[in-house]
């Protein structure tokens, strides 16, 4: 495997760890700390609710990887992610993000040294497709942040994410 292929692969497979096996996992985890009064609570107008965010976040990854790096339509209507959404219920949401990973996953998997080097245009951006990959996972990280510090100040539990691991070891 020449050095190319190798980094484009540990692209792949960081995108896949960081995204769907630590972000999307943690916002189901938060997901099932919460009832369903707290899904859609905001704290005040600037400060969105944990079922906004999930919609911000689906909106945000359809728009950049599946039509931005999978040339697919863009449908997305982002203003319509943060309006209160009080119909929908946390397995609407969960299964919003399993669908997401689902069709992810083929556009991910097929990038070429030519896709991550091309510029495409996504909402008013120019971007590489190596920039956009980034941009995804920095965003879903931020926002799993705010997910989490959300689920930790309406339930005042913590969420254990390193619970089975030691992380105190300095070896």
């Amino acid at each position: 495997m020449s050095n190319e292929t190798q980094l484009i692969s540990e692209i792949k497979k960081e995108f896949f760890r960081r995204v769907c096996e630590e972000s999307i996992s943690r916002i189901k985890k938060c997901l099932s700390m919460i009832d369903d009064t707290h899904l859609w609570y905001r704290h005040n107008e600037n400060v969105n609710s944990i079922g906004n965010l999930i919609l911000h976040l689906e909106g945000n990854a359809r728009q950049w990887i599946i039509s931005g790096l999978g040339q697919n339509p863009d449908f997305r209507n982002r203003s319509s992610e943060f309006e209160p959404q009080k119909n929908l219920s946390k397995n609407q949401l969960i299964m919003l993000l399993d669908t997401l990973e689902k069709d992810m996953e083929p556009v991910i998997q097929n990038l070429n040294e030519q896709t991550l080097t091309e510029v495409k245009k996504v909402q008013v951006f120019e971007e590489t497709g190596l920039s956009i990959v980034i941009h995804v996972i920095e965003h879903f990280s931020y926002h799993t942040g705010q997910i989490t510090l959300l689920t930790k100040q309406l339930t005042n539990k913590q969420t254990f994410y390193y619970g089975h691991l030691n992380l105190e070891i300095n070896e």
